[in-house]
């Protein structure tokens, strides 16, 4: 885990980003707020295989332009394999628009369905306030799922479907389950979410900065009654064949 807050990092922590090294091939999801620190004390020099970002909310993709920096400004050979959302480059091009984000990037739409390595991607739309993809991972008969931003929605069965590791935001933001728009969810729902699709595990993020962590664990643990974690910095999650 890289970071595990939403919207902005509290102290000594990160927004959304995870590390998933799958023997010896590293792809990362998500690089918000502070996760570069944290992935480069993982990999150095950035040395990663491929990216995946969900979305174009700085507090999941912001640190991709100081990844881009390293790889521009270094030594890395060849482009990095990008798979992103609409509108992430274009959030990103803003902040250095005399550089061109794709001689580093080689960049691929999601959602969508791809092979990177050695795992097979299936990205699904999710409700946000931006286009979001779901992301579902697998490798050697094992499943990892993870919502990127999103509100309540049939999909979310689909793309947590028996999953070893499913990866849900649980905000918890003030109000939200009274909001017309549902785009973001609640640690209850998450446990309901995974409930419904199967999962084997369920991993909280995104939390709200200031939030009880572990009164959203119990929230979700009355919809839910696999093992529940609670993303922190640096927690290490071993995924079985």
């Amino acid at each position: 885990m890289l970071g595990s807050c939403g919207a902005f990092p509290e102290p000594g922590r990160a927004c959304s980003g995870f590390l998933l090294d799958w023997d010896g091939y590293r792809l990362v999801l998500d690089l918000g707020y502070a996760t570069l620190p944290q992935l480069l004390a993982h990999v150095p020099d950035g040395a990663v295989d491929a990216v995946v970002i969900t979305h174009e909310h700085p507090d999941h993709c912001i640190d991709l332009h100081g990844l881009f920096r390293i790889r521009h400004y270094g030594s890395a050979a060849g482009k990095l394999p990008l798979y992103c959302t609409h509108g992430v480059l274009d959030r990103l091009g803003g902040l250095e628009p005399d550089v061109d984000l794709h001689d580093v990037f080689d960049v691929h739409p999601l959602p969508g369905h791809h092979r990177i390595g050695p795992f097979e991607l299936t990205g699904l739309s999710l409700p946000h306030y931006v286009p979001n993809a779901g992301v579902r991972l697998s490798a050697d008969g094992v499943a990892l799922a993870y919502t990127g931003d999103t509100g309540p929605d049939p999909l979310l069965a689909e793309l947590g479907r028996d999953a070893d590791l499913f990866i849900v935001e649980a905000t918890d933001r003030d109000g939200e389950t009274r909001r017309p728009t549902r785009n973001l969810m609640t640690a209850t729902e998450a446990g309901a979410w995974a409930r419904r699709a199967g999962a084997r595990r369920l991993l909280l993020t995104h939390f709200w900065p200031g939030n009880d962590r572990a009164a959203a664990v119990a929230a979700a643990r009355a919809e839910f009654d696999g093992e529940i974690l609670a993303a922190d910095e640096d927690l290490v999650v071993t995924l079985d064949r």
